[in-house]
């Protein structure tokens, strides 16, 4: 920062009166103007020693600027080797995930290779196990095929050995079935005749359990016969007594409307209700007996009150 023109010449004029009252005799000065320099020499020195020191600050301050600047340079560049790495340990990762995928699949494949290859042997020695045990069978039925082909010379309707196994083969199965049937009927056969010997045998029990059961529902039929006839007479005594509790409910009924249309006469007012709705009626009738009523006990407390007076 510059220094103001009036405190620089300040601090010239200073400047000067200090070199000339140093060198004069500083016996002759005297102590408050000797004080008051000592003052302005010690301002001057602060002063320049702040100046200097503001100078050294503003120098540091612009290395630290550019320190600043440099650091931020160096930041970016950083920033972008650190976008730069985490790209390439992506990379990495991704080409790792690939091989790690591509060697279990790899590991899987043999797996699977490993086992076709075991079932594949597996399927090699039961084929030759088979190859085998058909090799036996065709050493053990090898004079049987010649037996058949001798045979067959004798028969001359037949061409060829398999027209003869079917042959055999045929009349062995029909001979089979015939067995079957034989044995099916024999099993038809003894159970007719065990169901005989039991119908022979409880003929004479179901009769009797017959005749005994003929006894019971004619028990029965006569017992369900007295019950007809009892409900029949109570049914008889039912629709009696509804008749006269009808007849007695249209009396109750025509007594209640005379009841009600003596009491609308009584009030000089028309009947509102229907001629139907009894219970209306009869409650209409309720009210006017209570009022009725009401009035007679008022007049029954007014009389005594009156011969008192």
């Amino acid at each position: 920062m510059a220094v103001p023109w009036e405190k620089y010449f300040r601090l010239a004029l200073q400047k000067k009166l200090s070199t000339k009252i140093q060198g004069q005799n500083v016996d002759h000065v005297p102590p408050p103007l000797l004080r008051l320099l000592e003052k302005r020499q010690e301002l001057v020195d602060a002063d320049q020693g702040l100046q200097a020191q503001k100078e050294v600050f503003q120098t540091m301050q612009a290395s630290l600027k550019q320190r600043w600047e440099q650091l931020e340079q160096k930041e970016q560049e950083l920033k972008g080797s650190f976008v730069r790495f985490e790209k390439f340990l992506q990379d990495a990762e991704a080409r790792r995930s690939r091989a790690l995928r591509r060697a279990a699949e790899e590991r899987q494949l043999a797996g699977r290779r490993e086992a076709e290859a075991l079932r594949l042997r597996a399927q090699l020695e039961e084929l030759q196990r088979e190859r085998a045990r058909l090799q036996r069978l065709l050493w053990r039925l090898e004079p049987c095929a010649r037996l058949l082909g001798q045979v067959l010379e004798q028969l001359p309707e037949f061409q060829e050995v398999p027209e003869l196994v079917a042959r055999f083969d045929g009349l062995a199965d029909t001979q089979a079935a015939l067995r079957l049937t034989e044995r099916q009927r024999l099993a038809e056969l003894e159970e007719a005749r065990a169901r005989l010997r039991r119908l022979r045998d409880t003929w004479q029990d179901e009769l009797l359990r017959q005749g005994q059961r003929r006894a019971q529902l004619l028990e029965q039929l006569e017992a369900a016969r007295e019950r007809t006839l009892h409900w029949e007479s109570k049914c008889i005594q039912i629709q009696n007594t509804a008749a006269e509790k009808t007849l007695l409910l249209g009396h109750t009924r025509m007594a209640a409307l005379n009841l009600f249309q003596l009491v609308c006469q009584h009030q000089r007012r028309p009947p509102a209700l229907d001629i139907e709705d009894t219970e209306g009626q009869l409650e209409q009738v309720k009210l006017f007996i209570l009022d009725l009523s009401a009035m007679l006990a008022g007049l029954h407390q007014a009389k005594p009150a009156v011969r008192a007076s």
